[in-house]
């Protein structure tokens, strides 16, 4: 089995999850049948967000390349990064580092054409909105994509940056508002396009329609390391 590197820290408990992920979704009766993992958890790497709209000058793209470029040094064969918001960098790391790196992006558009999804809303950081990582991959599959209205936008960014990432519960009133916006818009799936909105899906009854890239994620770490379970295939939230 290949050997699974984790650019890990961005942040903490979305790489906490990750780790879990991957290991639920391994086919395995014993230990040594599940995936070996190398993970740095860096959480002092520069706010990607915050880069990218021009608001601090701190790159966050170069320790990430030193850090995978240590894992490729402890033998990692590929690369995963539980930050979808850094994908923004993803060729210049795959250049850099020399491995190549998951694309969690590319990915979820696969998965969503694959299910003939036409129109899917996305939540997710400013960063990864204003820079439309998203919108550009999906649009070009053939799917149309909304994203929240200003007011919306903002309270994903609470949840993100004011529950996730500062330790406390998800707010899921903030949460079921944003996501009743994008189904206004004719969103059919909604796109949960943050790891920390993962931690919505995870503690809370969120109801139908949503598809959590982390768990794209994880599911094509286990696909190239590994044997998945077959209950992972269909992710999208019944």
């Amino acid at each position: 089995m290949k050997k699974l590197g984790v650019v890990g820290g961005l942040g903490p408990m979305a790489t906490a999850y990750f780790m879990q992920l991957v290991t639920q979704m391994t086919e395995a009766e014993t230990d040594q049948q599940h995936i070996e993992m190398l993970i740095h958890s860096c959480p002092a790497i520069p706010d990607r967000t915050q880069f990218i709209l021009g608001k601090s000058k701190e790159d966050p793209s170069d320790p990430i390349i030193e850090i995978g470029k240590e894992l490729k040094g402890l033998g990692a064969e590929l690369l995963a990064i539980p930050c979808i918001t850094a994908h923004y960098f993803h060729d210049k790391l795959e250049q850099r580092i020399g491995l190549p790196i998951i694309h969690i992006v590319k990915e979820t558009g696969k998965y969503l054409q694959q299910r003939k999804i036409s129109c899917a809303g996305i939540m997710a950081t400013d960063g990864t909105i204003e820079s439309a990582l998203f919108q550009k991959e999906l649009e070009q599959l053939g799917i149309h994509t909304v994203i929240p209205d200003e007011v919306h936008q903002q309270m994903v960014m609470d949840i993100i940056y004011k529950n996730v990432k500062a330790g406390k519960p998800v707010d899921m009133e903030l949460f079921a508002g944003a996501a009743d916006n994008l189904q206004q818009q004719g969103a059919e799936v909604i796109v949960l396009g943050c790891t920390e909105l993962s931690m919505a899906k995870r503690d809370q009854t969120i109801g139908a329609g949503f598809l959590d890239a982390m768990e794209i994620l994880a599911k094509c770490s286990v696909e190239a390391c590994g044997v998945l379970k077959p209950e992972y295939r269909e992710l999208i939230t019944q």
